[in-house]
């Protein structure tokens, strides 16, 4: 890797609130790699899907934020006309509600992009939190990627393997080198693979990251401004 109007919908637009506006987030799952990340005074949806692939049976995400960040056109993490808010895919900066994101472009699969094309992996900040989102990539870091992600406070990214997506072993490595402060897995399947779906679970990447704390909170889950120095895990839904 390297730098490089919608119908039915009925949810209103979501914001932080004054609770959230001084530090810390809460943050939404919808499953597969779909997350809504409120605070700041600002909210911020990532991968907004259509129930297909291996989200099927998932219950699309249709709801409102300022920001959506899509780590690629694909349906099941980047549809359009899901979600309502600033479609956010290509590489580049942006300044959308008060926040700022860097997007960082390079291959989706481990052969060059040849079968899925490009991907973008995402970093910003919210809530005095630092984030990093690599929940649609299986591609290598460079050097200069890990530079640019620094060290985040909370980390989003893909364990569930097959050929667009990071495995667990691929993800703890990563995990391990960026030691961010909260790591949240995403894209792995909870239950029988849909049809079609070359995705596991997300065990085999706690096994990988054996002896660093695991906390199961469901669906929803609030970050003060201020986190831990050592890693957590947070699993949710």
């Amino acid at each position: 890797m390297r730098l490089l109007p919608a119908l039915g919908l009925t949810a209103a637009l979501i914001s932080g609130g004054p609770a959230l506006a001084a530090g810390g987030v809460s943050i939404t799952s919808y499953g597969h790699s779909a997350l809504l990340i409120q605070g700041g005074g600002s909210s911020v949806l990532l991968n907004p899907f259509r129930a297909v692939g291996c989200a099927t049976g998932l219950a699309e995400p249709r709801v409102s934020a300022n920001a959506i960040l899509a780590s690629s056109r694909l349906l099941d993490e980047g549809a359009p006309n899901v979600a309502r808010g600033k479609f956010l895919v290509d590489p580049g900066s942006y300044q959308v509600g008060g926040l700022r994101f860097e997007g960082i472009g390079g291959p989706h699969d481990r052969v060059g992009g040849r079968r899925f094309g490009q991907a973008t992996i995402w970093r910003w900040q919210q809530g005095g939190l630092n984030f990093a989102h690599l929940g649609g990539t299986a591609a290598q870091l460079s050097a200069s990627d890990k530079v640019l992600l620094g060290r985040p406070d909370v980390l989003i990214i893909g364990v569930g393997g097959g050929a667009k997506v990071y495995d667990g072993r691929e993800a703890a490595e990563l995990v391990r080198e960026l030691q961010p402060r909260v790591v949240i897995p995403v894209q792995y399947v909870g239950g029988t693979p849909p049809k079609d779906c070359d995705q596991g679970g997300v065990q085999p990447f706690l096994d990988a990251m054996a002896g660093t704390p695991v906390q199961r909170r469901g669906s929803r889950i609030s970050l003060p401004g201020k986190l831990g120095d050592s890693t957590v895990i947070e699993v949710m839904r």
